[in-house]
Order: C-alpha cells, then structure tokens, then sequence
C-alpha cells in the first residue's frame, strides 16, 4: 500500500483547455488493461522536456529529443506501457519513428509533430502493430476530461494512479494546471520519474517552455529516489497550450513568479507521490541537510542518506541504528568534513551535536520516531548556510519481491 496516498478523483482534475486525452487497451504486453494513451495538443501549444541522462536511453526518448530540436511545433503525445523500446538499437528507433507516423497520419500533421514515451520491460520488441491499430480508439475516446484516465493509463507497476491539478487567478483570469505521472521503482534523479506530464492552460512564451521545464524538474523529480537507479526511459514534458490569462515573457515577472510557484506546487506533489507509492514501500523519508557551503553538497549528503540500502533497511525495521545515517554522510564524498559540526534530529528528536551522540538522546525516543509513516531526517554539516531537500522511502521484502518477478 502507498504511504499516505489516495487514487486521484477524477472531478477534482481540472480539464486543461487545449488538450484532449484518449486512452484504450491495446494489449500492449497484458490484454485487458489501459496501456495506450494519446495526448492531443491545439495548434499553438508550447511544449518542453527533460529526459533521462542514462547514456543508454531508450528509443522513444531519442526521437522526442530528435523532434523537439526540430522545432514544428508538437500536436500529440503517444504513450504506451508494457515494453520500454529500450535496449533495443536500431530496430526500436525504427518502431518508435514509425508509431509517430501511424499518429500523424491520423491527425493530418508531420510525424516529427508527434513525441512518443514508452515504459515497461526492457529489451523486448516494441509491438508497433499493436500500437498503431489501437490509436483510432484512443483518438475516439479523446476528452478534456479524461486526466484520470490517462493517469491509470500509464501506470506499470504502480498501486494508484498519480495525478494532482489547482487553479490559480492570473490578470483577473483562472488559469489551470493539471498533471499525471507515473513510477515505482528504478526511480533516481537525473531525470528522477518514470514519465510525467503537465499541462497549463497559461499563456507562455513558448521560448521559456525548455527552461521552466528544467527548473520545474530540478525542484521535484530531481530531489526524489527510491532505489538510485536512473531508468533508461525518464521523461518529464510541460505544455501551455496559451489559451487563458495574461501573457508572460519572463519568469520573474510577478504573474511568471505566481505561476511558477503553482506549477512547481503540482510537479512536487506529482514527484513525491511516485516515492510514496514506491515498491514495496511503508515509509516516506524527508532528507534535509543545511548548513552546507553550497546546495550541492548538501544534495551529494542527502542522496548518500536517501539511497543507503543500510539505512532503507533499518527506518524499514523501525530499527534506531542511526550510526549508519552519520556514515553516509561520512562517505558523501565532502573530502573536508569536520565530523566535530555534525548534528543530527529525527523529527523532534535531537540525536547528535557535535559529531557524537546527545547526552539527551534516548534510543526508545528514536525507535517512536522510525515507526511513523512519515519521517524528517535533519542534517546539520556546520559549514555554511546552504540547504536542500530530497524525498526518499524504506526498503522492504516487497521491493525484492517485486523486482523478482517483474517479467512474469
């Protein structure tokens, strides 16, 4: 069961005007499941991603750097889940290029027009056939309304679906932002979701698209892990199909900076909800290191935190062998850490000063923590007064469990 998570309802997802979705069964890998979802974009809508920086990415992910470079404009998104096309070489580009024709050819637009996203098994032939005769249902089945549709449409191995929306009122105009993502495991930043997709119905110049795309990552997939691998698949696209409100040329405008800070809001609920729904998942874990020369350091000591299968394993258990959070940190990789500066607090409970234990510090007062649902471990370094955070879960029987039998 997910740590604090509920399936979206589907009333509550605001529809984004200028973009319809349509999702179907096309018996990808498993018959009778949504695996096929198509995104359909008003002309005029912009659109920017960020993608994976595993250097063997999968197909998908190639083409859809290949034709947002090539500039057309975007009109579609076509989605499938079951078979990742990655690890596949030139046959899977082949495949991924040719479900973008079979989509263009339909919408009567270029198929560099059209970015398609995979997820699923690795390795194995992607069933374009299968794709392309079902997008005339999901084409059929397009709706402003079907965000929760999409959403269950993308899942793998996901519990619930993920998909959060809000409104905000930009230049006396409601202007909306509703997303999806999906993800569960080999969950590691750069990028650090499976897929994500977010939409507004803003006006926004399309040249800042790329750039708020990166900045909207860096602030909530990029600060997320469940087991530090970087999967060959992670996309995270934005779109603003420019329909509502006031115009915006600069980020920094007060009306850029408003809906920054709502989108930002929704892609870190989006972010968090894949750790909370991590395989195997019981505990969800707030890293927060401070007191760092630069934000940087303090991330290199939080993921050093985050993805120490010892520490998983022991907020799993409940266990207060905190002694393995202070060597994490120790072997972060900051070559000139003073150890006598560190502190250390589980939610209220003040568990190091100076490198050493508290002399207050009890270990039925540490074990009242580990056991909550939700969990702060606060990092003091003592070098400055720089800070970050990153989200994190336990390690449990189940993530082995299914991670085993994956392919079955």
């Amino acid at each position: 069961m997910p740590v604090n998570l509920t399936a979206p309802d589907p009333a509550q997802l605001h529809p984004v005007p200028g973009v319809r979705i349509g999702v179907t069964e096309a018996g990808v890998r498993k018959a009778n499941r949504k695996d096929l979802t198509v995104f359909l974009l008003d002309e005029g809508s912009a659109v920017g991603g960020v993608f994976t920086q595993n250097r063997f990415c999968a197909a998908p992910v190639q083409v859809c750097r290949e034709h947002l470079a090539a500039g057309f404009g975007v009109r579609a998104l076509v989605i499938n889940t079951g078979n990742a096309n990655a690890g596949t070489g030139e046959d899977g580009l082949v495949r991924a290029r040719s479900t973008c024709i079979a989509l263009a050819r339909l919408l009567n637009v270029a198929p560099e027009q059209i970015l398609p996203f995979s997820t699923g098994v690795i390795m194995e032939t992607l069933p374009n056939d299968r794709i392309a005769a079902g997008l005339p249902a999901a084409l059929d089945d397009a709706s402003e309304a079907h965000w929760g549709r999409a959403a269950e449409g993308i899942m793998t191995t996901d519990t619930v679906p993920k998909a959060f929306s809000r409104q905000l009122t930009l230049g006396g105009a409601t202007v909306t932002i509703t997303g999806i993502s999906k993800g569960a495991g080999m969950i590691r930043p750069n990028m650090a979701t499976m897929l994500g997709f977010l939409a507004t119905d803003a006006r926004i110049a399309p040249a800042l698209l790329q750039p708020l795309a990166r900045t909207l990552a860096e602030g909530s997939f990029n600060r997320v892990t469940i087991d530090g691998d970087t999967s060959t698949n992670d996309s995270f696209v934005v779109i603003a199909t420019g329909k509502t409100g006031p115009a915006i040329d600069a980020l920094d405008s007060a009306d850029g900076q408003a809906l920054l800070a709502a989108m930002q809001a929704v892609a870190r609920d989006l972010a968090q909800a894949i750790v909370r729904d991590g395989e195997g998942a019981t505990k969800f874990i707030t890293v927060q290191v401070e007191g760092g020369r630069d934000a940087a350091e303090c991330r290199q000591a939080a993921y050093a935190v985050a993805h120490s299968p010892l520490v998983k394993t022991a907020f799993f258990a409940s266990d207060p062998n905190l002694g393995r959070i202070l060597a994490a940190v120790g072997y972060a990789g900051i070559a000139d850490l003073d150890q006598t500066r560190i502190e250390l607090h589980l939610d209220d409970v003040h568990v190091v000063t100076r490198g050493g234990r508290h002399p207050d510090y009890r270990e039925e007062d540490g074990q009242r923590v580990m056991k909550k649902s939700e969990i702060v471990v606060r990092i003091g370094l003592g070098r400055g007064e720089a800070s970050d955070t990153v989200w994190t879960c336990d390690l449990s029987h189940d993530y082995v469990s299914i991670n085993a039998d994956y392919r079955s």
